[in-house]
């Protein structure tokens, strides 16, 4: 059978590869054996960023690595082509380049003790090709649309992600499954949502909180390198993994992981996190891949809108400078009060201003004046954790605190005067209202109000120079 025949007769971009036939779970040598001109051309071609595929010419039968970096989900693709028979269809955008490939592999019925054969046809885009991403399988179809179903239509995503990672857990027949948000410019990791199947030797990964996994997503996206999925079946994947990396290495040995799936979660060019299963059904690994990768778009799409929300939240509520609740968020809480919204035994509120604000910023200028605020912030924070602190505006800062003793909110806030006194602390003129049968939010606000103006002109008794001059 002449194979250049073949692939001559195709009016698209392609090849056919060969698999080496093995008896070992290894994927043996992938071979690319011929191409017609419109593959080899595009391959060999430099785009207008510099970037070229094959890195050098192209000679039948070499192996791929002739010209390209080694790479795990190309191979298991045609493995699950070439030597399980099966139909191939994916949508790559890989990182690297400017541009997304539409590929199909069909197996070739050819008799060769050595050797497995599959075809490879593909479409070149510069931009995403809707149709393309979403030709897949009526199975992976409706396993995608009922997670899409269930995110659109979630009042709590926290508790519908929760469920959705739990299907997605079982329809991979993985022994967990998790979503994992990083944030590299902050060094930060947390856990979105995870599922263990109960009984397996798999851990959450919420149980290894004191290890840093910001620093091996790092070592994900180097392995990954634009791929969008990583897919480890058997020991002699994991040995790729040993060879590159012996610390990303040992942690899943110690994890007793077998087999992964991992993928990025991207939103906007970003990457926001990841998702992974170990542990997975290796004989179904196409449907998986297929419903992971899709599965994948959706997740991190609704996870970046809740994020997205949240920090329009903390916009709302927070004061950016100091991190306390910001004057917004005090005037919403009053009305909660004052609109009968909030049950309570005791109530307490205190004012506090910070003094000599306005020396420092006039002879030291605003930066100082603005690390002041901070630490004063920082004071408030601290000593009354247990209460609710706001920056009312300028200088000016209230606490609310409900159902807490008389006795220990007096001893703070005694605290906080005599440290007044003392050059060089940060100094508070500061009031407090309390009320042990509750009272009205109001007449407390006044009653503090007043306090706290006390106790500042007795500080410009004691430093008069520091009185405000508008």
């Amino acid at each position: 059978m002449n194979l250049q025949d073949i692939v001559n007769r195709f009016h698209t971009m392609t090849s056919i590869l060969s698999v080496e036939k093995r008896n070992d779970d290894k994927i043996g040598t992938i071979r690319i054996e011929v191409g017609n001109d419109l593959y080899i051309r595009s391959m060999e071609k430099v785009d207008e960023d510099g970037n070229v595929v094959f890195k050098q010419k192209f000679v039948p039968g070499s192996s791929y690595e002739r010209y390209m970096k080694k790479e795990l989900y190309f191979e298991n693709l045609c493995y699950e082509c070439a030597i399980k028979k099966k139909p191939v269809h994916a949508y790559i955008r890989p990182e690297r380049y400017n541009f997304s490939i539409n590929l199909i592999m069909m197996p070739l019925d050819i008799k060769d003790p050595n050797k497995a054969y599959c075809t490879y046809s593909q479409e070149i885009t510069f931009e995403e090709d809707l149709d393309a991403m979403s030709n897949i399988s009526a199975k992976t179809s409706s396993t995608v649309l009922q997670t899409c179903i269930k995110l659109r239509g979630a009042k709590n995503l926290q508790e519908t992600m929760d469920e959705v990672i739990e299907d997605i857990r079982k329809i991979c027949d993985a022994s967990y499954c998790c979503v994992l948000l990083t944030d590299f410019n902050e060094n930060t990791w947390s856990v979105f949502s995870d599922s263990v199947k109960a009984g397996s030797n798999q851990h959450s990964i919420r149980e290894y909180k004191d290890q840093n996994f910001t620093e091996y997503a790092k070592t994900w996206l180097k392995f990954l390198d634009g791929s969008l999925c990583l897919m480890i079946k058997n020991d002699a994947d994991l040995e790729l993994i040993h060879q590159a990396d012996l610390t990303w290495y040992n942690s899943l040995v110690n994890a007793n992981v077998e087999s992964l799936v991992l993928l990025p979660l991207q939103y906007s060019g970003t990457n926001i996190g990841f998702i992974w299963v170990t542990n997975f059904d290796t004989s179904n690994t196409v449907y998986i891949r297929e419903t992971l990768e899709l599965s994948a778009f959706f997740v991190a799409s609704e996870i970046a809108n809740y994020q997205l929300l949240n920090r329009l939240e903390i916009l709302s509520n927070q004061d950016l400078l100091t991190g306390l609740l910001n004057r917004n968020s005090m005037n919403n809480r009053i009305s909660q009060f004052v609109n009968g919204e909030i049950s309570y035994k005791s109530l307490a509120v205190i004012f506090a201003d910070l003094n000599g604000l306005k020396p420092v910023n006039d002879n030291q200028g605003h930066d100082a004046g603005d690390n002041l605020l901070k630490q004063a912030a920082q004071v408030l924070r601290t000593t009354f954790k247990d209460s609710e602190c706001y920056r009312a505006g300028g200088d000016e800062f209230l606490v609310i605190a409900i159902d807490q003793p008389k006795e220990e909110l007096e001893a703070k806030v005694e605290k906080i005067r005599q440290d007044s006194m003392i050059p060089g602390h940060i100094s508070f003129a500061i009031g407090l209202s309390y009320d042990e049968n509750g009272g009205k939010i109001r007449k407390a606000l006044h009653e503090a109000d007043t306090l706290m103006y006390e106790d500042k002109n007795r500080y410009y008794e004691r430093f008069p120079g520091h009185r405000r001059r508008f």
